[in-house]
């Protein structure tokens, strides 16, 4: 890799398995994500299966014995701790974060408990719910985020505005996602994120969702001009100092290998009268997105590596035991 950042050792692995698609709401993401994987680690020649994950996945890669596996899923299942413990359990080393930083960083309120107690990292408060009960009545003071406690892609949530006379009917309606909601106090202002590969922390990126978009929403991932990217973001050096450190602090705290990808607002008063100052970690990403219009190859590609090199590294990377 580039100067400065960790570089990938001699090739150890020739056949990687690339791990996609599955079951949760972000299948067609990761079939996104692992087919410019697949293509690009061919590039690099490796020998290259696409595995479309199914429940039976173990019997899967039993019968096709790759030598490592990459895990370009998404969403339940692929980064909650369950296709990791498989793997632990079949011996295949595996890219990205463990069984128990996966599950960790997965569900959102307990994520934030260690990074705000471990890592020291700024957050917002927030509590538990059902959905019954986060529409029958404000649970926190408007304006609030309603979001599923374990989903990822923005999926599911909800913004609910000042002066709302009551929870939206939305909140209710989005069970099949998970019947239990995280209810976080809203922080308005600049989108911001940061990753860390390896031991290296990247640059800040401000992410600006395409005039009519309320957040950096579904849309704002990955339609094409759902954002703009500033890169390094045009925000004073000591609050880009504090998200670079925060990033690391939030990876180590929550036990993440490989990469990570850590998001934040920040509620800049030079951009709003009213604003606050306050910078708060959102959340950690512990499979970021490897699409046309993904952060972290943008971070390593401004830092110097190609996307051949960004996922030749993720594989040189992989362990078991992770």
């Amino acid at each position: 890799m580039a100067s400065g950042m960790i570089k990938a050792p001699a090739r150890t692995y020739d056949h990687v398995a690339v791990l996609m698609g599955g079951w949760s709401a972000e299948r067609e993401i990761s079939l996104r994500s692992g087919t410019a994987v697949a293509d690009a680690l061919e590039g690099e020649g490796y020998r290259v299966t696409r595995v479309d994950v199914d429940r039976d996945v173990a019997a899967s890669l039993s019968a096709l014995k790759p030598d490592v596996c990459f895990n370009a899923l998404h969403g339940q299942f692929g980064e909650d701790g369950c296709i990791q413990g498989i793997l632990e359990c079949l011996q295949l080393p595996y890219t990205h974060s463990g069984v128990l930083a996966s599950a960790l960083a997965m569900h959102k309120e307990r994520a934030k408990a260690v990074m705000a107690s471990v890592g020291k990292v700024p957050v917002a408060e927030a509590m538990i719910v059902t959905r019954g009960e986060a529409t029958a009545a404000h649970v926190l003071a408007p304006p609030y985020v309603v979001k599923p406690v374990s989903e990822g892609s923005s999926v599911g949530v909800i913004i609910v505005g000042p002066g709302a006379n009551r929870p939206p009917q939305q909140i209710a309606d989005g069970g099949a996602h998970t019947d239990e909601v995280m209810v976080e106090r809203y922080v308005a202002g600049r989108e911001l994120t940061c990753a860390v590969i390896g031991g290296f922390v990247t640059e800040v990126i401000e992410i600006v969702p395409k005039e009519g978009l309320a957040f950096y929403d579904f849309a704002a991932k990955y339609a094409p001009g759902g954002s703009r990217h500033e890169l390094p973001a045009k925000i004073s050096r000591d609050i880009y100092d504090s998200v670079r450190k925060y990033t690391l602090a939030a990876h180590e705290a929550l036990g993440c290998r490989g990469v990570s990808r850590a998001d934040f607002r920040f509620d800049d008063p030079v951009m709003r009268p009213e604003g606050t100052g306050e910078l708060i970690c959102l959340e950690v990403n512990t499979q970021p997105g490897m699409t046309g219009t993904s952060l972290v190859p943008e971070l390593a590609q401004h830092a110097g590596a190609s996307f051949g090199e960004l996922v030749r590294w993720i594989v040189e990377d992989a362990s078991c035991n992770r």
